[in-house]
């Protein structure tokens, strides 16, 4: 019963997918194979991120982490958060697992939101794609107005969000 409660997401794709395969199988077979590579492309990527988020997590001590990107850290905290977002590379749910570590790690709030908003807008592999095939005008116009976008977006969240959900979210970070 645990299992089936734990998986149900899961069974229920399974159930829809199997439905989806006895009504039409060719949409059934195509839905198949983009399960699949899905699938498989999330597992190429999750183990080398969890590898990262292991050393991190050793090598790095809470102290630094804090003192680097923490309540105190200031202008240097949101500098690192920008530069850790844009380093990446990988898909957006790479970066929940690496907010995770830094949640443990007592990364300041917002700072884990500007790096969530730059791991999803100010990627350098995807600024360097955009400026090959639409041109440095429009690739560096993009990345100047979410810039301040991804700030003006973390500190609304921080503004909104009440403290004791923040605590709330931190406290189960370390459960974890």
């Amino acid at each position: 019963m645990v299992l089936i409660k734990k998986f149900k997401g899961a069974l229920i794709a399974g159930i829809l997918l199997g439905l989806l395969f006895a009504w039409d199988a060719g949409k059934g077979l195509e839905a198949i194979k983009i399960s699949g590579f899905a699938l498989t492309e999330m597992l190429s990527i999750i183990p080398p991120i969890f590898i990262l988020l292991g050393l991190l997590d050793v090598w790095i001590s809470r102290e630094t982490m804090m003192k680097l990107m923490g309540k105190e850290s200031g202008a240097k905290g949101v500098l690192l958060a920008f530069f850790f977002g844009s380093a990446t590379v990988g898909p957006l749910y790479g970066a929940f697992p690496v907010a995770a570590v830094f949640m443990k790690k007592g990364v300041k709030f917002s700072n884990i939101m500007i790096f969530i908003g730059a791991w999803s807008t100010t990627k350098i592999p995807m600024l360097l794609f955009e400026i090959s095939s639409m041109g440095a005008p429009f690739a560096l116009t993009r990345l100047l107005v979410n810039i301040p976008c991804i700030m003006i977006m973390a500190w609304i969240l921080d503004l909104m969000t009440p403290d004791s959900e923040i605590d709330k979210l931190y406290e189960r970070m370390e459960r974890m």
